[in-house]
């Protein structure tokens, strides 16, 4: 009789966190879809202040070359560790840069179907008002790639944790950590010169805490409780902080050798200092819930 008390225990949990009751029940899990929280490096990269003329860049592609599948230590998981995503995270930072005033992004990822498309509406307008027919502009084009990729995703780099029982009752924490690293480069299309590289890494924590309970309550009987909660940061938000930082880094990077001015020469000059100054500090790994992505480039490490 207690085992089926304990069965329909279990049932009536696993049917409240589960959701159960048909059609439109929510779960107690359940959360609505909200707008991305800015970190510490969005604020960063949306506040610089603007340049003296906006750049037009490009991007192509931003590819994931790791090559890494999703960690596991038991069995066989073929989902990447990383998101492929890294176009659409790059070129989202681009268009935040200085509240949008950096840079003008033009579409090349979708080229493609950008070219059917006005290829499309070009012989509409032909067939059905040749009289009055006016071809589309021509299209903007840049003057300065953005390539580049995430190009190293390291896990278990460290692991570790710490546990204690004492009389039937105690607990755990264990922990690990990854790094992702991005690079980003900027390509003029008049020389074909790498006038900027940039790479940057973030480090990624997951921890993980256990409690757990074993006693005789009396001779006949056994209390044996368990409780737990792991805390992983999502992959894909350290892979747009990154990215958010090597845009940073790579517009410090063109002021510092004059490929583009900021339109407040002094203050452009007060944050260059800051940047490379940033190098007279020792990295440091920092603990979980301040993890910050870390940039370095040849001149300076961040």
């Amino acid at each position: 009789m207690l085992h089926g008390f304990r069965l329909q225990l279990l049932v009536v949990l696993a049917c409240v966190l589960s959701g159960c009751g048909g059609p439109g029940t929510r779960s107690l899990l359940e959360e609505a879809p909200r707008v991305t929280d800015p970190s510490r490096t969005d604020v960063f990269l949306e506040t610089i202040p603007p340049p003296r003329r906006k750049i037009d860049v490009a991007v192509y592609n931003f590819p994931d070359l790791t090559g890494k599948n999703e960690p596991n230590d038991t069995v066989a998981v073929f989902s990447r560790a990383v998101t492929q995503g890294g176009t659409s995270f790059l070129v989202d930072a681009l268009r935040r840069a200085g509240h949008g005033r950096w840079f003008t992004v033009v579409e090349r990822a979708g080229l493609a179907s950008l070219l059917q498309e006005r290829q499309i509406i070009n012989a509409t307008r032909k067939e059905f008002d040749a009289d009055n027919f006016q071809a589309l502009p021509p299209l903007r084009f840049a003057g300065l790639l953005m390539e580049g990729g995430i190009i190293a995703y390291d896990a278990n780099i460290k692991t570790g944790g710490a546990g204690a029982n004492y009389l039937g009752i105690g607990g755990d924490v264990k922990y690990r950590r990854d790094i992702v690293t991005v690079g980003l480069r900027v390509v003029s299309v008049q020389s074909g010169e790498v006038l900027t590289s940039v790479t940057t890494t973030k480090t990624i924590y997951s921890v993980g805490l256990n409690g757990n309970t074993f006693k005789y309550v009396t001779v006949n009987s056994i209390l044996q409780a368990e409780a737990g909660v792991t805390d992983s940061e999502p992959t894909q938000l350290a892979v747009r902080q990154a990215i958010d930082l090597a845009v940073y880094a790579t517009i410090m990077e063109g002021a510092r050798k004059n490929i583009w001015t900021f339109a407040d020469p002094a203050l452009g000059q007060r944050l260059i200092s800051e940047y490379l100054q940033r190098d007279k500090f020792e990295p440091t790994a920092p603990p979980p819930e301040a993890a910050e992505p870390v940039a370095r480039t040849a001149a300076s490490n961040w």
